[in-house]
């Protein structure tokens, strides 16, 4: 097992769950209005909801980094990430638009990996063995000049911007630490906030949402024009499709809650609206 990494790093660190909250479950019901009612976090096999992949895929990588440990669809792993930058917009946006901010108690029933599961990670801890990931990210930074999608001109000097209060968004859409979080997540318990994007304020989903914790908090937000999005990032569906969506609802801007209207739609076309999702959290503007 490796050694910890620097003295309380994980615990001083908060472990988030993105999510959707305006995505379809089940019976007509979002996401935000399945955890408000039932009081707990579902893990994907559960929900049948995923940016990755479900079934045999992500069984798959589970067998592999937790042998023997899970085997039906109750009680598997709940993913997030560890918010070592403090992020407003949570340590994995790619995951969705708001965040839970978990209590400092979960690290301790959570393993890490640098990188997402769907890489096969082989840097791997947890919170009182924290040491290869450490070394893995200071060792990224002297390559690339940068970690956690966080520049810095030396390892020593990332490390110490960490401990900065940051009020812009990460935009980390594939450099973080996941967390794989163990015996469930039960919101009253387990949860110390939720950051909503603020393209739900005024919306039913501000009522659900403040359901959650006793502390509801609103993330900088993303806001882009139709004609912002590029051809070259996700495909050239994606401007025609943006332009589309704001036609469809009469806005000049996209941000959470439009791109949301869209998902629910029958019939749309969810993997390029998650692309369109991707080049908002890369490219938009904040909304506040």
């Amino acid at each position: 097992m490796s050694a910890p990494g620097p003295a309380g790093l994980v615990e001083r660190s908060p472990i988030t769950v993105n999510f959707h909250p305006d995505r379809l479950v089940r019976d007509g019901l979002t996401v935000v209005e399945c955890l408000a009612a039932e009081g707990v976090y579902r893990s994907q096999f559960e929900t049948g909801i995923s940016n990755g992949g479900l079934g045999g895929p992500r069984a798959g990588w589970e067998e592999r980094m937790f042998p023997g440990m899970y085997t039906g669809p109750l009680g598997r792993p709940v993913y997030g990430g560890l918010n070592l930058a403090g992020y407003p917009d949570g340590a994995s946006p790619r995951f969705g638009s708001c965040h839970l901010i978990l209590r400092p108690g979960v690290a301790g029933r959570a393993t890490f990996s640098l990188g997402d599961s769907v890489l096969l990670p082989t840097v791997v801890g947890t919170a009182d063995a924290f040491g290869a990931i450490w070394a893995a990210l200071r060792t990224e930074v002297a390559d690339t000049g940068s970690a956690l999608n966080l520049p810095a001109d030396s390892p020593d000097s990332w490390a110490a911007s960490l401990a900065v209060k940051r009020s812009t968004a990460g935009r980390a859409l594939d450099n973080y630490v996941e967390a794989q979080i163990h015996g469930g997540l039960t919101l009253s318990e387990d949860v110390a906030a939720v950051v909503a994007d603020p393209s739900f304020r005024g919306t039913p989903y501000e009522a659900h949402l403040a359901a959650l914790s006793e502390t509801l908090l609103w993330s900088p937000g993303f806001t882009l024009t139709p004609a912002e999005f590029p051809a070259a990032l996700r495909g050239p569906e994606i401007p025609p499709l943006a332009e589309a969506i704001a036609g469809r609802y009469a806005v000049t801007t996209l941000d959470a809650e439009i791109i949301g209207r869209a998902a629910r739609e029958p019939g749309a076309p969810l993997q390029l609206i998650k692309y369109l999702w991707h080049i908002l959290v890369l490219l938009g503007r904040p909304a506040c």
